[in-house]
């Protein structure tokens, strides 16, 4: 059955055919939330909530957009309002996230894995001090490499606002990496480099 039909089958009520949708964007869902909650039981509570919002708008669902991004919309909206709420740090600077599976290679060295932890450590505190539809923006483009139309799709914004807010984005990691002293630069210097 494809994807098409278990939407179609979830609709209906069959809630087999939702869990399997669930089991299909778990992770890509959770991860979304990892990276901007920076907590893993939160990332879970938050993906355990997205879902069960989903499921309860599923009538209102429009078979002509794409459910991944309708999906990362209601998480990328739930995770803004938690990060509202509590008006943290995302994270400090002896956490770090996972690096992106695009950066993993098949056997990298001690000194590439230090670097590469640095650099992810690195990235990490500069996308928490980011506003949190900023962070929203850029993990949606650069960690699920959605084009700026979905991006515009998922956050209710205009391809052009999605586009001025990465360009503003982009610029104040820039000017926060280059803040940064000399010795704390250099590692990251190549993993912050997050393109047009």
């Amino acid at each position: 059955m494809n994807e098409s039909e278990q939407i179609a089958r979830a609709r209906a009520g069959d809630d087999a055919a939702f869990t399997r949708l669930v089991e299909t964007y778990q992770t890509v869902i959770f991860n979304l939330c990892y990276r901007m909650l920076g907590d893993p039981a939160e990332a879970e509570d938050a993906a355990q909530e997205t879902f069960l919002r989903a499921y309860s708008q599923l009538p209102r669902y429009d078979p002509g957009r794409s459910f991944k991004t309708w999906l990362l919309s209601i998480a990328s909206h739930h995770c803004i309002d938690r990060l509202r709420k509590r008006r943290l740090t995302w994270l400090s600077l002896d956490e770090s996230l996972e690096p992106h599976p695009a950066l993993h290679e098949q056997s990298p060295g001690p000194e590439e894995t230090s670097v590469k932890r640095e650099q992810t450590a690195v990235i990490a505190t500069l996308l928490a001090r980011l506003a949190p539809d900023d962070r929203s923006m850029v993990v949606m483009r650069y960690w699920y490499d959605l084009s700026y139309e979905e991006i515009a799709d998922a956050t209710g914004a205009t391809v052009s606002a999605v586009k001025s807010r990465l360009h503003r984005a982009r610029a104040q990691l820039a000017t926060m990496l280059n803040s940064k002293p000399q010795a704390q630069r250099q590692p990251a210097r190549t993993a912050v480099t997050l393109g047009g």
